[in-house]
C-alpha cells in the first residue's frame, strides 16, 4: 500500500533504505498511530529520515504521495471506515459566487476589526458554523475558517483559500529552503556573478603560472610558485520571505538560494514572513523559539554588506503601516519602520520580487515596499536580477 510513497522518497533524493521502510511498516502494524494524520507523518519521518538536510524533500514527497485524499466524498469515507468527525468538518467549507462575495462588506479598517474580535471573544460561549457574526467555520463572519470575508482574521485553517485575511491567529510551520537543489539553468548564477570584487586570501591554493615561469628562468631549474586562490570578497545579507503566498515560488527561491551560496563566500541568510519585523530566523523548524532579534542583525553586519530581500511583497497594507498589523503576531512597531532601518543600515539594498512585474501596480503593499526601497525592486527574471545586481555594484 505504501510502496509508491517509498518510491517517491527515493525519487526525490531521500536516501531511505529498505530496512527503514520495513521499520515504518512494523510501526503501523503495531498500532503506533490510528486515524491520526499528524502522528502518521511523524512516524514516517522518524523511521525513514536520518539527516535533517532531507526533511524538506521528505515533506514534498509526503505531500505528493497523499494529496487528494481530502477530496474523497464524506459519505464514501463514513461507509468505509469509522473516522472521527473532526476529519470531515472541513468538507463544510462554503464557496460563494462572485455576486455573493460582493455583497459582504468589510468591517471598516484594522482597528475596527481587532475591536470586534475582542468583543466576539468575550461574548461567544461555544462552537459556531455557517454564520456571519460569530467566530466559526464555513460562513461569512470576519473571524474563523473555511468561509469568506473580504477582510478578516483567519483562525484554525491550515492554508489560505482566498488570500483575504489581514491576520492569521495560528502557529504555522514553514520549511527551510534546500540549498542543495540542482539548478535547471545557469542563468541565476551568471547574473549573480556580476556582483564580484575579487581578492586573494587564505593559504596558497592555486598554481601561479606567470610566477613559476619567472622563477624557473631566474634559477635555472623548475621552481613551482603558488598563490592564494582568488575569492569573491563581496559580503551579502539575504532575507528570504517564506510561507503563505510565497509557496508557489519555492522552487525558484531554492534555485536562487543555491546559486547565492555557491557564488558568495561571505553570505548570511535569514528568513522572514511577509514583512521585516523585530525578529528573523535561520531555521524554519524552530522559527518560534529561536528567533534572532533584528536589532542584533543590524548591529552585527556593517554598511559594507549588500542586503537582498526576496519576497512577493503581497500582504495587507496593515502589515506594513500599522503596529500590531503583522499577519501572525502582535508587532510593537510597524513593518515600515524596520524596512527603513534596514535600508539606512545597508545603503546597497535590493528587493527581488518573484511575482510578475505587470501585477505590481495593482497591489498596494507592493507599491509601498517599492517606495520604501527607493524603487530598488526588480522581478525574479534573468533581466531583472541582472539589472538589480548592476545597481548594487
Amino acid at each position: 500500500m505504501f510502496l509508491p510513497f517509498f518510491e517517491t522518497l527515493r525519487r526525490v533524493g531521500v536516501p531511505v533504505s529498505l530496512r527503514e521502510y520495513l521499520a515504518f511498516l512494523e510501526g503501523l502494524a503495531a498500532g503506533l498511530v490510528t486515524y491520526d494524520p499528524e502522528g502518521f507523518y511523524y512516524l514516517a519521518r522518524t523511521a525513514m529520515v536520518k539527516d535533517e538536510r532531507f526533511l524538506d524533500r521528505f515533506d514534498r514527497a509526503f505531500a505528493e504521495s497523499f494529496k487528494g485524499l481530502e477530496s474523497i466524498p464524506a459519505e464514501a469515507v463514513l461507509e468505509a471506515i469509522d473516522l472521527p468527525r473532526d476529519w470531515l468538518e472541513k468538507l463544510a467549507e462554503k464557496y460563494l459566487t462572485p455576486e455573493e462575495k460582493a455583497q459582504i462588506a468589510a468591517l471598516g479598517g484594522f482597528d475596527a476589526l481587532m475591536a470586534t474580535l475582542r468583543k466576539r471573544l468575550e461574548e461567544q460561549k461555544g462552537r459556531h458554523q455557517g454564520g456571519n457574526t460569530w467566530i466559526g467555520t464555513a460562513g461569512t463572519s470576519p473571524f474563523g475558517a473555511y468561509g469568506y470575508n473580504p477582510e478578516g482574521i483567519r483562525i484554525g485553517q491550515e492554508t489560505s483559500r482566498h488570500q483575504r485575511a489581514v491576520k492569521v491567529w495560528d502557529k504555522r510551520e514553514f520549511k527551510n529552503l534546500d540549498d542543495q537543489v540542482e539548478l535547471g539553468t545557469r542563468n541565476i548564477k551568471v547574473a549573480l556573478r556580476r556582483l564580484r570584487r575579487w581578492a586573494r586570501d587564505g593559504a596558497a591554493e592555486e598554481l601561479d603560472l606567470d610566477g613559476t615561469i619567472r622563477a624557473t628562468a631566474d634559477h635555472g631549474y623548475l621552481d613551482v610558485q603558488t598563490r592564494p586562490e582568488r575569492r569573491n570578497a563581496v559580503k551579502v545579507l539575504l532575507f528570504l520571505d517564506v510561507g503563505g503566498s510565497m509557496d508557489p515560488y519555492i522552487r525558484v527561491l531554492e534555485e536562487l538560494f543555491s546559486a547565492a551560496k555557491s557564488e558568495f563566500k561571505h553570505l548570511r541568510h535569514y528568513y522572514f514572513h511577509n514583512c521585516l519585523y523585530e525578529g528573523v530566523w535561520t531555521d524554519n523548524a524552530r522559527r518560534w523559539n529561536e528567533q534572532t532579534p533584528t536589532w542584533e542583525v543590524l548591529r552585527t553586519y556593517g554598511p559594507d554588506y549588500k542586503a537582498i530581500f526576496v519576497g512577493d511583497a503581497a500582504m495587507s497594507p496593515y502589515e506594513i503601516l500599522h503596529p500590531g498589523g503583522a499577519n501572525e503576531h502582535w508587532n510593537p512597531e510597524a513593518g515600515q519602520v524596520w524596512l527603513e532601518r534596514a535600508c539606512t543600515q545597508w545603503p546597497n539594498h535590493l528587493w527581488i520580487n518573484p511575482a510578475p512585474e505587470a501585477y505590481w501596480p495593482h497591489t498596494q503593499s507592493t507599491r509601498l515596499i517599492r517606495d520604501i526601497f527607493g524603487g530598488q525592486m526588480v522581478p525574479m527574471t534573468l533581466e531583472g536580477i541582472t539589472r538589480g545586481i548592476k545597481a548594487l555594484r
